[in-house]
């Protein structure tokens, strides 16, 4: 459990909302370099409760074709780090919503993990979600500078994840549990299964402390009233840079996108 007394945007929008949550994942530098920003601003107008701001790296291994492609177009648009870090720059002049970043611990590692910590919390980024940093490592190695610094470590869960791992991950993390809702990358999931409703259905018997949001094959309203009936709500990435892919960055099209998905 988690020592760190700096007050957090996610933990403070799950005490006061507990329920159909909405959080959106984008590829930062898509679908033009400069285009982060501008999609910031569309979601948190839209009305999502969080944003995930993708990482773009040559190497997305949870990531599907979409977010495979929209992460090597970002990179051609010449993203790195540093100039997402300095796109965020004084976003919490507008930006009020909680924000993520999402992505793979070696540009981390490259960049120095409490440098990366320390810009976080200069920038207004309350948590990350490193799919490749093994629970155990980031236990040992990293967790004390992440909690210094105020980032939420957000760990994810599968349908093959243990009850006695789901109990360890619940305690020693905070902020929210990512409930990966199939074995699969990012995209490939079509609808919601009768095993996956069981699978959401032992977690929520397991009465863990931290809030759960449900990923992977999130893309219309149908699976985000599904997932939120056994969760605090769902995170939608791929279907969503389709979207920006197709339409761009337009504040219309984003409020259209998330009402589609969450009517008012």
């Amino acid at each position: 459990m988690t020592t760190s007394t700096i007050q957090n945007r996610i933990t403070d929008l799950f005490a006061t909302k507990s329920d159909r949550l909405l959080n959106v994942y984008f590829t930062a530098g898509f679908p033009q370099l400069n285009d982060t920003r501008t999609v910031l601003r569309g979601l948190q107008q839209a009305g999502v409760d969080l944003v995930e701001i993708g990482m773009p790296y040559s190497d997305p291994v949870a990531d599907g074709e979409v977010i495979q492609q929209s992460n090597g177009v970002a990179l051609d648009n010449g993203m790195t780090l540093r100039v997402l870090f300095e796109q965020l720059a004084d976003c919490r002049h507008e930006i009020t919503v909680p924000l993520l970043l999402m992505g793979y611990i070696n540009p981390v590692l490259q960049f120095g993990v409490e440098a990366f910590c320390q810009k976080c919390r200069e920038v207004g980024v309350d948590g990350v979600i490193l799919p490749d940093l093994p629970f155990d490592l980031y236990v040992a190695e990293y967790k004390d500078t992440f909690e210094r610094y105020g980032i939420l470590n957000i760990f994810l869960i599968t349908p093959q994840t243990t009850d006695e791992r789901i109990r360890f991950i619940d305690e020693a993390s905070e902020g929210f549990i990512y409930m990966v809702s199939s074995a699969s990358i990012t995209g490939s999931v079509s609808g919601i299964s009768d095993t996956m409703k069981a699978y959401f259905e032992r977690v929520a018997t397991m009465n863990l402390r931290n809030p759960r949001l449900i990923g992977f094959g999130i893309n219309n309203q149908e699976t985000f009233d599904t997932a939120s009936e056994h969760a605090n709500g769902a995170i939608i990435g791929s279907a969503f840079v389709k979207h920006l892919e197709k339409n761009g960055p337009g504040a219309e099209g984003i409020e259209a996108f998330v009402k589609a998905v969450r009517p008012a």
